[in-house]
Formats: structure tokens, C-alpha cells, sequence
């Protein structure tokens, strides 16, 4: 508890930069939609989309996946500090697991090293996001400001 900041004075910055992701993975999953329209649902070839490999099930998890996050920015109130830790892990262990399966038949979503890449720094961005935006009350803030201090 102690090392999350409550009230960090570029908060609202870095609530900014959550959407920013968010808005990303949309954008890749519609570009995705489109590009893989006609293709088999888990194809693995050579469809692309702004670099990175895509197929419709990469590009279906990206939309959910950015409007997860997307509904957590606007709402706010510390949803989106959970909501960005929460996917920035999950997409961690995506991420890894898709360099792992990487030039196998398990590589079902068509992932990339440029996709891996992609994901793996946008969820260390969404991290960083979720652990700089907590709000709370001056009492709370004025507690981290002491437990800070103490470290």
C-alpha cells in the first residue's frame, strides 16, 4: 500500500494514457476486422495490420479488450486503477505465452514477434498507468505522504 501513490499530482495524465491503450486496441482489432474479413476464424498466415500479425480471434480480443478498458477510464474512480493492473498482467501472460507458441500450430492468434513486442509495452505502459492513478482522500494521501516517508 504503501509504495502506490493516492492523489499522484499527474493522475489525470496518466488516466489519459490508459485510454490511449485502450483506443489502440480497438482500433487494432477493427483495422484487424477488416483486413482478416474472409479468413478462417483462427487463420495463421500472413495477415497484417499496422505491422503486427492478426487474425478475426486476435482482432475480436483486441476490441474486447480495449473496450474493457476503455469502460474503466470513463467510469474511473479507482475502476480503472483495477481494471488497468488487472489487463496489463493479463496481457503479460498473453503476451508471453504467444512468444512461447511463437513458430508453432498453437500459435492460434496469429501473433507476431512485432505483436509480442506491442503487447508486452503496451501492457508495461498499462501498468505503470494503473499504479499512478489512484485517488483518494486527503486523509489517505496524507497517510502514503507519511508511509513514504518512514521507507
Amino acid at each position: 500500500m504503501a509504495h502506490t501513490p493516492v492523489n499522484h499530482p499527474a493522475r489525470p495524465i496518466y488516466r489519459a494514457i490508459g485510454g490511449l491503450v485502450g483506443l489502440y486496441f480497438v482500433v487494432f482489432g477493427g483495422l484487424g476486422i477488416i483486413a482478416s474479413a474472409g479468413n478462417d476464424f483462427f487463420a495463421q498466415d500472413d495477415t497484417r495490420v499496422l505491422g503486427q500479425g492478426t487474425n478475426m480471434g486476435l482482432s475480436l480480443l483486441s476490441i474486447l479488450i480495449g473496450v474493457v478498458i476503455l469502460v474503466g477510464t470513463a467510469i474511473g474512480r479507482n475502476l480503472d486503477v483495477a481494471v488497468n493492473q488487472w489487463v496489463a498482467y493479463t496481457l503479460m501472460v498473453i503476451g508471453l505465452a504467444a512468444l512461447a507458441f511463437l513458430q508453432t500450430d498453437a500459435n492460434v492468434l496469429n501473433f507476431s514477434i512485432m505483436t509480442v513486442i506491442v503487447v508486452l509495452t503496451l501492457s508495461l505502459v498499462l501498468l505503470v498507468a494503473g499504479m499512478y492513478g489512484k485517488v483518494g482522500t486527503d486523509d489517505e494521501h496524507e497517510a502514503w505522504q507519511k508511509a513514504r516517508l518512514v521507507l
